[in-house]
């Protein structure tokens, strides 16, 4: 068949009937027999042709303290380095032959370069182990192959994406250049370059082979004592439940016998959602077609860099003297009966739903369209709702593990995660920040929400190649979760963003509403595609890496807030209640503050892991002994606490309190009413004037200091009031019933209104909470950060004699003295960042910046980053006055000034009410 000359196209087009690809899904086919060797674009793979059902290619031990299932990248990668950490005791579970389910046929594509720090160093890690380490260990090659990589730009929001990565990699040691068009035709003759902006090179960029990896994987694992199965379904996970009610795995079955253990891990790939079902655990990930074909010989390709065209949706994978084409559409087909059977097998092509990557490819290469197929490869892969894998130990029950649902970047990701997984289950914890792959970032409503997991698939699946601009929104799966304010702030113009299901306020657009609507699947699968939506419109004019187009609706929000009063809608936030005999044990050991203050106090603290790092930082109220009175007092007859968590990480918290609750065996209660209340934070120098009209309790700072909290009447409701800032302004939190939320909310909007407050959202609270220098979690604070690195050692108990968790690490560091640490740094220019931008101390590289955004009241950009020592030496005080300092954004350098302290309000007066 050619390439794809026209005549080809509307021939294989026609050869179908007019079916959208939904309804075509199921009377899709695949092949069940041994794939030709031309299939795929490697030389072999890890089949036999005979013998594949003659039962268990080893015996099954009686126990193993890990067992791995599932023998692709992620399942071999896993069981590799648990091995090389010691533990020896582990197996490796695969029903068929290594890598029959997805790995075989994988593009096995390397791009060192990623938006996000922390993939930067997992892919670092993975092209060192197939690169250099396995080599060495084992003296065999894993094919991989160090050709390049080239990213196309054909616009400028294109190219500065590329110039971030560029500006990111230089702190990380990465060799990359932007070429211009002629520069790019030097490198890649065939390449048409007549419509490119430039391009992003990087020249140790490279490919992997599966069956090579995967075998060298396994040997050296075996080598340290592994046991690798093959050929052994497994039929069941037997769990059991402890004397506190807690799940525990406890053996895993086969049909060739049951091996005892504490520890699975789930590497089954598309597969995995079905392993999971065996333990009541939720895997939140879709199976769909994912295809490529593969060329005939092209004449001058040899040694050429893989391409990624991500404005065409596809790429260009070197493979030998011929090239492998793929992509991402917008119209997948999901395979709805995923088939236990399906062992290296494949999918009939779609050319309907392929079809649309040949334009761009041959527009990229024209000598493709003289060019034949040699083979098409068609085959399933796994998604998730936002593109990023699922890891770590489930919620529902402990000892079971995630390392599924790769996006087809399990190659990639492999080794980093791998280790990382390996860590996990030795140390309790990984190693890096691994939040933005936990299975805990959703939330426990949405891993089993069937349309919520298809919507959100599918449009991470189709924007998988699209710019990742800062302020960017999904339009599927929203509406999920809705606060009592949700309509009352959408008929004001709010326009919401998501986090963790919940319609959260973003910004309030004086236009009117902007109501976010229903998936319509990008028109795909006979949808009709929404039209007049005001809501997609304005967040594609956010789409930008200048200060967007409403920048100074955002100014305008900051600014009321810092002269007058505005109103925050924060119900999104978690709201636990922990009570029970052992609540103050609890506590002592949970939190880095020392929360056991009198009853109406509130501390802000960190919760930190075993090895010091931030799990959370939250706020912790004490309440006093009480009858129920929910949802604002729980019933206690000893200590209580309220907790209240950014909404966001909200699941993460709950599974972390409930981990410690139950590793430690303290008798308590954790009880979630976050759908319960609603909240809402009135902020500014007026706050107090407005306030007064509303609660009948005393706001003066003498009968309502910062720090306190109280449960008082507001418009006749009952309220827990809290007098504390996420802004830096005078200001009170309402704690509201969900009934009393509306009418609570309108009397403070009437009291109000003769002092002009306004509603504000996050986009505010973000801009506002970085210039008065307050933490975000996740952000600037992360489960590979200390309080004391992250400037919170004030929140941290050390001078008394409570012990609590990650106290030892903390002790230690503070003794040594700290390694890195957070710095302030504003620039003069008016120019925006986003983080991510690489910091320079006297022109070496030292950190790069976590969050960066526009301080409306000082009128300068601001952003806050970990710096280290070159000479890996203590980053003391002097150290940071005693250097020059530059940033750099897309290529341009800017000097900054680096602050040991928020260039706002250091003395803290205005949270004080005191207003010079």
């Amino acid at each position: 068949m050619a390439f794809v000359g026209r005549a080809v196209q509307r021939v294989a087009l026609a050869a179908w009937p007019s079916l959208s690809p939904l309804c075509r899904t199921s009377s899709r086919s695949y092949s069940s027999e041994p794939t030709n060797e031309k299939n795929v674009p490697y030389e072999m793979t890890l089949k036999q042709e005979s013998g594949a059902a003659s039962g268990p290619t080893k015996p099954l031990p009686r126990s193993a303290d890990v067992v791995v299932i599932g023998g692709g990248s992620l399942g071999c990668q896993t069981i590799y380095h648990v091995a090389k950490m010691g533990m020896t005791n582990v197996v490796l579970l695969e029903r068929d032959r290594l890598t029959a389910g997805t790995t075989w046929h994988t593009a096995g594509l390397l791009w060192q370069l990623r938006p996000s720090d922390v993939e930067v160093e997992l892919l670092a890690h993975t092209r060192n182990v197939i690169s250099k380490d396995l080599e060495e260990e084992t003296g065999l090659h894993t094919g991989w192959i160090q050709n390049g990589g080239l990213f196309i730009a054909s616009n400028k929001q294109r190219l500065d994406e590329y110039k971030r990565l560029m500006s990111l990699g230089k702190v990380y040691g990465i060799e990359s250049y932007v070429l211009s068009p002629a520069e790019t035709k030097d490198l890649y003759p065939l390449m048409n370059v007549d419509d490119l902006y430039g391009t992003l090179y990087v020249p140790k960029d490279g490919t992997m082979d599966p069956a090579g990896t995967c075998t060298t994987l396994t040997r050296a694992a075996s080598a340290r004592g592994a046991t690798v199965i093959e050929n052994c379904p497994v039929t069941g996970i037997q769990v059991r439940t402890d004397d506190l009610g807690v799940k525990k795995v406890k053996a895993v079955e086969t049909a060739h016998g049951t091996i005892e253990t504490q520890c699975v891990v789930n590497c089954a790939g598309v597969w995995a959602t079905k392993l999971g079902d065996m333990a009541g655990v939720k895997v939140p990930l879709i199976a769909m077609h994912h295809a490529y074909v593969v060329t005939e010989r092209i004449e001058g390709i040899q040694n050429m860099p893989n391409v990624r065209d991500h404005d065409a949706s596809v790429y260009l994978r070197l493979q030998g003297d011929a090239l492998s084409v793929g992509g991402y559409e917008q119209n997948p087909i999901f395979w709805e009966e995923v088939n236990d059977k399906f062992a290296f097998s494949l999918f009939d092509l779609d050319w309907d739903v392929f079809m649309q990557h040949i334009e761009g490819a041959i527009n990229r290469v024209p000598v493709l369209e003289q060019t034949g197929i040699k083979s098409t490869v068609c085959g399933p892969e796994s998604f998730t709702a936002d593109h990023k894998p699922l890891m770590g130990e489930a919620p529902e029950v402990r000892g079971f593990f995630l390392g599924c649902g790769f996006n087809s970047a399990g190659m990639m990701l492999g080794g980093g995660c791998g280790r990382e997984l390996a860590h996990w289950i030795i140390h309790g914890r990984p190693e890096r920040d691994m939040y933005g792959y936990d299975i805990r970032r959703f939330h426990h409503s949405l891993t089993d929400n069937n349309r919520w997991i298809r919507e959100r698939s599918h449009e991470s699946y189709a924007k998988n190649y699209s710019v990742a601009f800062p302020f960017d929104e999904p339009l599927a799966g929203r509406n999920m979760r809705k606060d009592p304010f949700h309509q009352i702030l959408t008929e004001q113009g709010c326009v919401f963003q998501e986090r963790h299901g919940w319609e959260r306020p973003g910004w309030f657009n004086k236009d009117g509403a902007a109501p976010v609507k229903d998936y319509d699947f990008y028109g795909a699968y006979g949808k009709r595609k929404n039209t007049s939506y005001k809501y997609s419109e304005l967040l594609a004019k956010e789409y930008t890496f200048d200060f967007p187009p409403h920048h100074n609706v955002i100014k305008s929000e900051c600014l009321s807030c810092r002269h007058g009063v505005a109103v925050f809608d924060m119900s999104y936030f978690g709201k636990f209640y922990l009570t029970g005999p052992d609540a103050k044990k609890a506590a002592d050991w949970l939190f880095t503050a020392d929360v056991n203050k009198k009853p109406g106090s509130t501390v802000y603290t960190c919760m930190l892991n075993k090895r010091g790092g931030a799990e959370a930082d939250l706020t912790v109220s004490r309440l006093e002994p009480s009858a129920a009175n929910l949802p604002l007092a729980p019933e206690s007859n000893g200590d209580g606490y309220y907790l209240a968590i950014g909404g966001g990480v909200a699941e993460h918290n709950w599974n972390h309190i409930q981990t410690v609750l139950q590793d430690q065996g303290f008798r308590c209660q954790l009880t979630d009413l976050s759908e319960d209340m609603g909240m809402i934070s009135i902020q500014g120098p007026k706050s107090r004037d407005v306030l007064q009209e509303v609660l009948d309790t005393d706001l003066s700072n003498e009968a309502f200091p910062f720090s306190t909290h109280k449960v008082v009447t507001a418009a006749g409701h009952q309220v827990r009031a809290m007098r504390l800032s996420f802004v830096g302004e005078l200001g009170w939190e309402l704690h509201i019933p969900k009934n009393s939320c509306i009418p609570v909310y309108q009397a403070v909007m009437a009291a109000g209104a003769k002092h002009d407050i306004i509603n504000s959202g996050y986009r505010a609270i973000d801009s506002l909470s970085i210039e008065k220098g307050y933490r975000h979690w996740h952000a600037d604070l992360r489960p590979d950060d200390t309080p004391l690195e992250a400037g919170l050692a004030f929140t941290c108990k050390l001078k008394s004699s409570i012990p609590f968790q990650g106290r030892d690490r903390l002790e230690k560091q503070k003794k040594e003295g700290l390694r890195r640490r957070i710095v302030c740094f504003t620039v003069n220019e008016t120019v925006p960042m986003f983080g991510l931008e690489a910091i320079f101390r006297n022109g070496v590289p030292v950190g790069h910046l976590r969050r960066s955004d526009f301080g409306f009241y000082i009128n300068k950009t601001l952003g806050y980053g970990y710096i280290r020592n070159p000479d890996g030496g203590v980053v003391s005080a002097e150290f940071i006055k005693s250097g020059e300092f530059t940033l750099e954004r897309m290529g341009v350098t800017y000097k900054a000034e680096a602050h040991l302290k928020s260039p706002f309000d250091p003395e803290n007066k205005r949270v004080r009410g005191i207003y010079d």
